[in-house]
């Protein structure tokens, strides 16, 4: 063995900062589920360990702990001359603001929820056996949204709508719309928010996360022109749709090639499959970088599972990449398919009959 002593600190250094982000994350959740960060303030007003406390109803002891490890880790400031803690401006705003595109705290409930499927991934791993995605920790339903939805309100209907072809206008005017693997409802709404004059359908075969849409609809007064059904991708009701959107989901289904059939009989013929999938290369060594590793590491957990526990199986991943994905439509009966825009962590991809 012959050990390169610059390349091995390198491992460590990364073995480090790694480990501190694993640890980190259940504080982050910690803070969203109790509203730590939200109860700081505003960026630049200090507070102490026992007003945050007092302001939050907990424990001082673990609010100062708490506390330090956020400064520790970047994501809040320690002002030392007052023994107190502050947000700057940027730290607010990717902390506090559920609707801004940078919101993070989603992202570490995902993972942590999706954490706690290790133990039965473990025994899947030898057996080859699938991991639906109901039998997860329901906070990662909850996190998914809190992930996914912050992109949808920042690009869906300003920019991944209007690259396709003739659909904006087509909204505008009044379509009928199937939101498939819709979850919580959150692409949905947002969309019926966009588009008033048209009709939308959420479909998922999930019946809690349904529960969930149906709430949110009518929190966000939508209800009137948002209808949510339990209904699997290859089998949601309906016709004549001017357009199916599949946000983050074609790649977690066992059989993505029946989907496709399925969406291409419901279309109108000049309608639109709208495929928002995780940003990937064709090349696997091309996503050997700080994205591919967010979503192989999901992939592993959640998505390639949730697929190898349906019917058929495929496992096309999270990082299937456009040319895997223009053959799932081009064998489900698609003869017009295009990356009509991405972003740096998703492809829209549009597909016509």
């Amino acid at each position: 063995m012959n050990i390169n002593e610059d390349k091995l600190n390198e491992l460590l250094g990364r073995f480090v900062s790694d480990l501190g982000a694993t640890m980190h994350a259940g504080s982050i959740v910690i803070g969203e589920k109790l509203g730590l960060y939200k109860a700081m303030g505003e960026p630049g007003e200090r507070i102490t360990p026992d007003e945050l406390a007092n302001r939050t109803n907990t424990n001082e002891r673990y609010i100062r702990e708490w506390l330090n490890a956020n400064a520790a880790g970047g994501y809040i400031e320690y002002d030392k001359e007052n023994d107190s803690y502050y947000m700057t401006d940027e730290q607010s705003l990717v902390m506090t603001n559920e609707n801004n595109p940078a919101y993070l705290p989603g992202a570490f409930t995902l993972a942590t929820a999706a954490l706690k499927a290790v133990p039965k991934m473990v025994e899947r791993f030898k057996s080859g056996d699938g991991l639906g995605w109901h039998e997860h920790d329901p906070d990662l339903f909850r996190g998914t949204e809190l992930f996914f939805r912050p992109g949808y309100i920042a690009n869906l209907a300003s920019s991944w709508i209007p690259a396709l072809e003739g659909v904006e206008d087509k909204l505008k005017s009044g379509g009928k719309v199937a939101d498939v693997g819709c979850g919580h409802g959150a692409s949905t709404i947002l969309m019926a928010s966009a588009f008033p004059n048209s009709e939308f359908v959420g479909f998922d075969y999930h019946d809690k996360s349904i529960e969930a849409a149906r709430r949110k609809a009518e929190d966000a007064g939508v209800s009137d022109r948002v209808k949510f059904e339990v209904a699997s991708a290859k089998e949601f009701p309906g016709a004549d749709y001017d357009l199916v959107t599949f946000f983050d989901c074609l790649h977690d289904m066992g059989d993505p090639v029946g989907a496709a059939k399925h969406v291409r009989k419901t279309l109108k013929n000049d309608g639109t499959w709208m495929i928002v999938e995780p940003f990937a290369n064709d090349k696997t060594e091309d996503n050997h970088n700080p994205v591919g590793r967010v979503y192989y590491s999901a992939s592993t957990l959640i998505c390639t599972p949730a697929s190898r526990s349906q019917e058929v199986g495929l496992g096309l991943g999270a990082q299937a990449g456009e040319s895997r994905l223009r053959g799932v439509a081009n064998d489900g009966g698609f003869s017009r398919f295009r990356r009509a825009t991405e972003t740096p962590f998703n492809l829209v991809l549009e597909a016509r009959p």
